[in-house]
């Protein structure tokens, strides 16, 4: 646990440097490291020693930033991955093989959405996807003997439902298994799920984190609290010899604190090699150090974003979950008291035409396939990054083929809403 607030560990947490050491994280560009001794090398490949030898494996500057992330969740670990996408598949993949089961949120990023239902399907992993907002029974009737996960997003994206995580946690657990949080639109600024029962917790860092859309990456964070020995014969990866590690148990010798990530980072990181580049590890953290100054501020010009679209005569319909009339808005005043996201969606009269006539007038707003940065940016998921999906897909992803997500970025609220207003009159 930390001893300094959050805002001090967005600056600090992650790296102390000693007597002469660089301020800063340092960049370790280098893929390899050298070492005295083949013994001593040898030491690492068994796990019976901590060090760096390949950077495929693990980066010094890589951990660092990682360290930050885990401090900034309250988890005991954490790794980075090259993207989002790799974190998203790692946190899965690693307590789960051919045969086995996963409930999820219906209401999740389209590219997740396709990762676990045709590319992990084709790997023998089934999921069963859930409406957010269905009953406890649902839930209970969702699970299989097989079932090894529950997955979900806070803050759905881009339907911006926000997960009862407690419940879902609660379910989770009465059948023996972890959940695993995607925490990207919430950030651990305005909600940290491992307080609300959550076990793993995801982030694209393109995101938030980052906060510039300087480099693409990810992250999986530890709670160290699910206790995967008392359902050993779930999860043998963890809880029994590794024969490709001359038989280590990672429940043994690195306890329920660090053994999730030991094997992610040794077994699916050496095999798979999603590992991020130095370099934008460093960037990472850069937009880390302001994480807490940043957040607020999306969500201060997001609430104004959306009260403004809200009593447009243009406007059909609009989400944001700190809207009183939201229907996630009693979750959210719940896990996201401080605010939730930059994200607005709404609807523009007059169908994909309208939509795309509106973001045509824009000119402070950019077009782009990104969210969740310091500058404004609009797109049309349901012929981008939901394209894939069906309409009933989309349906039950909460995203309206008419649906527009907003993300609002950190300029002054008054130019943007301007923008906004500009290109509403070209509809």
């Amino acid at each position: 646990m930390s001893q300094y607030n959050q805002g001090t560990d967005c600056i600090h947490a992650g790296y102390r440097p000693q007597n002469g050491e660089p301020r800063n994280i340092p960049i370790i560009q280098s893929t390899t490291f050298r070492y005295e001794t083949s013994q001593q090398m040898g030491a690492l490949f068994d796990l019976e020693a901590s060090g760096y030898f390949y950077t495929r494996l693990q980066n010094p500057t890589n951990d660092h930033v990682a360290a930050k992330i885990a401090a900034l969740e309250g988890g005991t670990a954490a790794m980075l991955t090259s993207s989002g996408q790799a974190a998203s598949f790692f946190a899965i993949f690693n307590i789960c093989s051919a045969g086995d089961h996963v409930v999820a949120s219906s209401a999740i990023y389209g590219g997740t959405y396709n990762l676990f239902a045709v590319t992990m399907k084709r790997m023998g992993i089934s999921f069963t996807f859930v409406d957010p907002n269905c009953s406890e029974e649902e839930l209970h009737a969702a699970f299989r003997p097989e079932t090894r996960a529950m997955f979900g997003e806070t803050i759905a994206n881009p339907a911006l439902r926000v997960l009862d995580i407690e419940l879902y946690a609660r379910v989770a657990h009465q059948h023996g298994v972890p959940l695993i949080i995607d925490n990207t639109f919430a950030t651990p600024i305005n909600c940290r799920p491992f307080e609300f029962g959550a076990d793993i917790v995801i982030h694209s860092t393109t995101k938030y984190m980052d906060g510039h859309a300087n480099c693409v990456g990810g992250a999986i964070v530890d709670s160290g609290k699910f206790d995967w020995t008392k359902y050993a014969d779930k999860y043998p990866g963890l809880t029994t010899p590794d024969a490709s590690y001359h038989g280590v148990t990672y429940t043994e010798r690195f306890g329920i604190e660090g053994a999730y990530i030991t094997k992610a980072t040794v077994q699916l990181m050496r095999d798979f090699g999603c590992i991020p580049a130095p370099m934008n590890s460093y960037l990472l953290n850069v937009g880390l150090e302001t994480l807490h100054l940043r957040v607020p501020k999306h969500c201060e010009n997001a609430l104004k974003v959306a009260e403004y679209v809200k009593k447009h005569p243009k406007i059909s319909w609009v989400r944001y979950p700190g809207l009183a009339d939201d229907p996630s808005f009693a979750l959210a005043q719940k896990y996201l008291p401080k605010g939730s996201c930059g994200v607005v969606t709404f609807g523009v009269k007059g169908g994909r035409d309208a939509a795309e006539a509106f973001m045509g007038g824009l000119s402070l707003a950019s077009i782009a396939t990104h969210v969740a940065d310091a500058k404004t940016c609009v797109l049309h998921p349901a012929s981008t990054t939901h394209r894939q999906l069906s309409d009933v897909e989309l349906i039950a992803a909460g995203v309206a083929p008419d649906l527009i997500r907003f993300s609002v970025g950190i300029e002054d609220a008054e130019d943007i809403i301007k923008d906004m207003e500009a290109a509403l009159n070209n509809v």
